[in-house]
């Protein structure tokens, strides 16, 4: 079956799918800059009158409403939400396991997909006439979300069900950097061959997912996307709710391609402070750094982190312009550069086993010789240079996939 993209300038223009299909339905509207979620013209008559399930997080919002509240008073019949990493509620720490529950504001079944399951079991679905997903993405291949939604995708397919995708902006959509994941690297926050920094919205990336054959034996799921209006991926977006736990400020979102590499080094990267991700350092660097912070115990945040309630002395960027990182469309090397060349006792530096939060460099970066290069003094235009064959002709397919060219 040919894989096709049908883009439709309407105010309300379905076509039903049976099911299998894999004909796309893209809504798009030139009223304003709105979100997928926000644009309940585009997909309420759709939805009413079946059986709706939900992943959804507390991004999930119209305005200042969470989607579920909002849909619920407009009179759609929400009979499940699946939650994500962090929760439905977003409350859950970092890499936390979720329990299922039942929603205290709503009623509703909460069925957890960070816990005992990862998607939605035959079960689950059995019940559901269509399924929505809508969960803010940051942009970057380690972040969860999209795994998430491939693994809905395929859960959809599997049970016949349609996904109707109410798309959202990436805050850093304007970068496309680091190297494409070597595969040999692949795990649960790399499972595509993409960059670091990919480029995409979740509509784009599920296009991608379906296009590229990387579903699970290559399965294309029937999804119906509801696009951004007036949205282009340049455009600077400060997110109207936080999108996890320790992504709680603008600045650490924009950050957050530069300095979650740190996960895989013997740093803290601001874990166990109300700053992370902006924030850089170790006790070992005392003497060398006069900037200084102390880890702790944060429920909900991070509850052990690394050097927990020792000083750590490094690299305060809080403060630091992140427009030069739009400017220049790059993800930053040099603070790992530059750590690595003033710690003390470089041994220490891309040793994982030192703690039991960390992932190695290698599953962080996905690839097999960036620890090599950084010990080496390899210099970053060197480094660069590696990555482009493979960011060459990752742009040149994503061209194929996006809703705003």
């Amino acid at each position: 079956m040919k894989f096709l993209v049908f883009v439709i300038v309407s105010t309300l223009l379905f076509s039903c799918a049976t099911p299998k299909d894999t004909t796309q339905k893209i809504l798009v509207t030139d009223s304003g800059i709105k979100t997928g979620a926000e644009q309940t013209e585009k997909y309420l008559s759709y939805i009413k009158g079946k059986r709706v399930a939900i992943l959804a997080n507390q991004t999930s919002v119209i305005g200042k409403t969470h989607l579920v509240d909002s849909l619920q008073k407009l009179g759609v019949n929400i009979i499940k939400v699946f939650g994500p990493e962090h929760g439905f509620r977003g409350k859950a720490s970092a890499g936390d396991k979720v329990s299922d529950e039942v929603d205290a504001a709503t009623g509703i079944p909460i069925i957890s997909l960070y816990g005992a399951k990862n998607k939605p079991t035959k079960a689950d679905l059995a019940d559901v006439d269509i399924m929505l997903y809508d969960l803010q993405d940051v942009g970057v291949r380690f972040y969860t979300n999209i795994n998430a939604l491939s693994r809905l995708m395929e859960a959809c397919y599997e049970n016949d069900k349609e996904l109707l995708i109410l798309d959202r902006p990436n805050p850093n959509g304007y970068l496309i950097d680091g190297p494409v994941l070597d595969m040999k690297y692949k795990s649960g926050i790399g499972m595509f061959p993409i960059p670091m920094s990919h480029g995409l919205t979740v509509g784009e990336f599920a296009q991608m997912a379906n296009g590229e054959g990387w579903l699970t034996n290559k399965v294309k799921c029937n999804i119906t996307i509801i696009p951004l209006a007036n949205y282009d991926h340049d455009m600077p977006y400060t997110l109207p709710v936080n999108p996890s736990p320790n992504l709680n400020t603008p600045q650490a979102v924009l950050l957050y391609p530069s300095t979650c590499m740190f996960e895989g080094v013997y740093l803290n990267h601001g874990r166990g402070t109300y700053f992370p991700f902006t924030v850089l350092g170790s006790p070992e660097l005392k003497g060398i750094y006069d900037f200084s912070f102390t880890p702790t115990g944060i429920k909900g945040m991070a509850e052990t982190p690394i050097f927990m309630n020792e000083v750590c002395y490094g690299i305060d960027l809080r403060n630091y312009d992140t427009e030069l990182l739009r400017r220049s469309k790059k993800i930053n090397l040099q603070w790992i550069m530059e750590l690595y060349k003033a710690h003390p006792y470089k041994e220490k530096f891309f040793n994982s086993k030192l703690s039991k939060q960390m992932n190695n460099i290698e599953i962080q970066t996905g690839s097999g010789s960036f620890r090599q290069q950084i010990m080496d003094g390899v210099p970053e235009e060197v480094i660069r240079a590696g990555w482009e064959p493979g960011l060459r002709e990752y742009k040149l397919m994503r061209k194929k996939y996006l809703l705003y060219p």
